[in-house]
This record gives C-alpha cells, structure tokens and sequence, in this order.
C-alpha cells in the first residue's frame, strides 16, 4: 500500500484528488494539506511515502505561529535529506519549464501538471513510490529550451517580492537590502532578461517559471 498526502490550496480540486486516488486497491490517502505549514505538519504526523504538492500555495502557520514555506517549492526544500521525508511529486496547473528544474533541484522525484489524466498520475505515483523520476515529457523538452534562470538568487527574491506589487521602499524593508541595492539587482535582472522595466522583468521570469 502506497500512503500518500495531498497537498494543494483549492479544496475543490484537491477533494476531487482525494476521491479518484481513493478508488486504487494500492494507494491510501493518509493526510490532506492546504498550505505549506500544514503540509509539513501532515507529512511529520502521517508519514507518507509520496507527497503530490502543488507550487502555488499559501505559506499558512502551525498552531504555535510558525509560518511555513512561501510555496511547494519551499516544502520540497525543506523536507530534502530530513528523515524518513517522502517523495515527492509536484503536480501544478503551471506547466513552465523553469518550474521543473526548480522542483527537482528542490528534490522533488516527479512533476506533472494538472491536466494529466488520473491513469497517468496513478501510474506516476507508482514509479515515484519505487524511485524512479517521472517527469511530463514536454515540459522536460521546454526545459531544455529554455534553460536555467540567469538570475541570481537576490535578484530572483527581488524580483519575487516586486509580483506582489510593492514599492521599492517596500522590497528593500522586505529584504533588509538598501533601496540602492534593490535598484540596482532590478536593474541587473531587466538587462540578463532583456526587457526594459520592472513590469517585464516580473512577467518575464514568471512565464519562464524562474521566479
């Protein structure tokens, strides 16, 4: 038996999830997530063998306060190399390139969008469980197109922090970065991504998955 959590922000799709994986004699859903915090929370109380995660999800908190990651990503990273941590298959609407080397650099095993039918998921959940990668095929063609994000880890926080439409006084509160500084990384990423503001730098390394 395969014990699995799902984890994923939009309880509608994640309790269709849950019923459909339920139908399989091999698979048992033992913990349901709807943000980062409680993801961590039902991985450590249920200790499953795979974890399907969503990327975009809300950080949340645990009962004490303590905020959780930022996004699926973050979940991944932080159960990388812990004990007993599952493995984990990344299941998103987001199909970007840049999204796939992020997750498997995160230690992520597999990564599938949405829209892939419920066999194929079954199936992936399977070759996960016995350590195998499982990877969309065209995702991992785009990734190869595309390649890695020419951005550096500031900038990316940068840049990230920026989507969520603050100012730049706001970013470099955010950051504890200097209101120079910020330019400054604003200015390096608007050149290595070649567009000519803020706005296009944002939306550029979001259609590319690196932010």
């Amino acid at each position: 038996m395969i014990r699995l959590v799902v984890a994923d922000d939009q309880a509608i799709l994640r309790s269709g999830l849950v019923a459909l994986l339920g139908l399989e004699s091999d698979v048992e859903v033992v913990g349901e997530a709807a943000d980062g915090a409680s993801t961590l929370v039902a991985v450590a109380e249920h200790r499953p063998d795979v974890l399907l995660l969503d990327v975009q999800m809300p950080a949340g908190t645990t009962a004490e306060g303590v905020p959780g990651p930022e996004d699926g990503i973050g979940v991944a990273e932080t159960l990388r190399g812990t004990e007993g941590a599952p493995r984990i298959i990344v299941l998103t609407t987001f199909g970007r390139a840049g999204y796939l080397r992020r997750t498997m650099e995160a230690g992520a095993t597999g990564f599938m969008v949405k829209d892939t039918p419920v066999e194929q998921l079954v199936d992936a959940i399977r070759r996960v469980h016995q350590g195998l990668r499982v990877v969309d095929p065209e995702l991992a063609a785009q990734s190869l197109a595309v390649g890695a994000s020419p951005l550096t880890l500031k900038e990316t926080e940068v840049l990230q922090t920026a989507a969520a439409g603050g100012t730049t006084a706001r970013i470099a509160q955010t950051l504890f970065l200097s209101e120079g500084t910020v330019r400054n990384h604003i200015s390096s990423a608007i050149g290595k991504l070649g567009v000519t503001g803020r706005a296009e730098a944002v939306r550029a390394g979001t259609e590319n998955g690196w932010i």
